[in-house]
């Protein structure tokens, strides 16, 4: 897989914590850059750990799929991207966070790093070198994060949907690329 593909997935993956760091910006009180730092680094090291994981069980059952592994990472990769659009469209229901704590960033950063668990079994069955693969996502994630929460405390929660809707369908591309590779 070329590193330009595992760059934009390593953005997708970042859009669902973008979008959470944007709405911890604007809805923190006296959210600060040193809380932007903060959330970038949680969500940087999940979305580095959760594709290790996948991978060590997708290289588990890897020898008995390698005939439908086209098909599998086209289908997770399509999920993933069609949840996080759907997502984008659903209504949430209004949070007040008042202070950004480490037990809130925890559960933030589980939730927004589930579809890099699905990746990671996807990188298994493709032969992607995992760790490297995982430190892009990873130190993507960071630093799109900490942009977020600075975006999210400035411009507000217009960038939200949009981020989620343009992750998601990079994901869905992704996908429909690898598919197609496989079968040509």
């Amino acid at each position: 897989m070329e590193w330009i593909t595992i760059f934009f997935i390593a953005l997708s993956l970042a859009m669902d914590a973008f979008a959470v760091s944007i709405a911890n910006g604007v809805s923190v009180s006296h959210f600060r850059k040193k809380d932007a730092l903060k959330q970038g680094i949680y969500f940087g090291v999940f979305q580095f750990l959760m594709p290790l994981l996948g991978w060590f069980l997708g290289i588990y059952v890897k020898n008995s799929m390698e005939v439908i592994d086209h098909w599998i990472a086209f289908l997770l990769l399509v999920l993933i991207g069609g949840n996080m659009i759907a997502e984008s469209f659903q209504e949430e229901k209004q949070k007040n966070h008042n202070v950004l704590t480490n037990q809130n960033l925890l559960l933030q950063a589980v939730a927004t790093s589930i579809d890099a668990f699905a990746v990671g079994i996807s990188f298994a069955i493709l032969n992607v070198n995992i760790v490297l693969a995982s430190a892009v996502i990873g130190i993507t994630a960071c630093i799109v994060c900490y942009i977020g929460g600075i975006l999210g405390k400035h411009l507000g929660k217009f960038l939200e949907k949009k981020a989620s809707i343009a992750g998601g369908m990079v994901l869905v591309a992704v996908g429909i690329k690898i598919l197609l590779e496989h079968i040509t």
